[in-house]
């Protein structure tokens, strides 16, 4: 069994523009699992460079107020809503709330440095 306590684990900085918690990666875990699971932090007002991945997302809000971008479509997402980005599209968030936004994204198959291009 893997268990992965939040506060056991370091805030490290993305390529774009966030503090990145890996929680589960199969790096990191014993099952073999082939998604990762992460936190991601953003101040007010900062956003991710925009980026595509080989892999599919999803994106679950767990604090604050965030602007979603996949390709041509904008949508605008708050606490405990969730988006599918499929694999190969454009993307980027951005906290539009006051506070910081907090947010989990599950990667499949599990992300990696080579799967991601950045776009800006």
């Amino acid at each position: 069994m893997s268990l992965r306590k939040n506060s056991e684990i370091e805030s490290i900085q993305g390529a774009e523009g966030t503090s990145i918690k890996q929680f589960f990666h199969p790096h990191n875990t014993l099952e073999g699992i082939g998604y990762s699971l992460a936190q991601f932090t953003l101040e007010p007002g900062k956003e991710s460079k925009l980026h595509k991945l080989k892999s599919s997302e999803i994106y679950y809000i767990l604090e604050g107020k965030a602007e979603l971008r996949i390709d041509d479509e904008i949508m605008n997402l708050e606490k405990d809503d969730s988006a599918f980005v499929p694999p190969n599209s454009k993307q980027n968030i951005k906290n539009i709330g006051d506070g910081n936004l907090r947010f989990l994204c599950i990667v499949e198959p599990a992300w990696k440095v080579d799967d991601e291009i950045i776009l800006e």
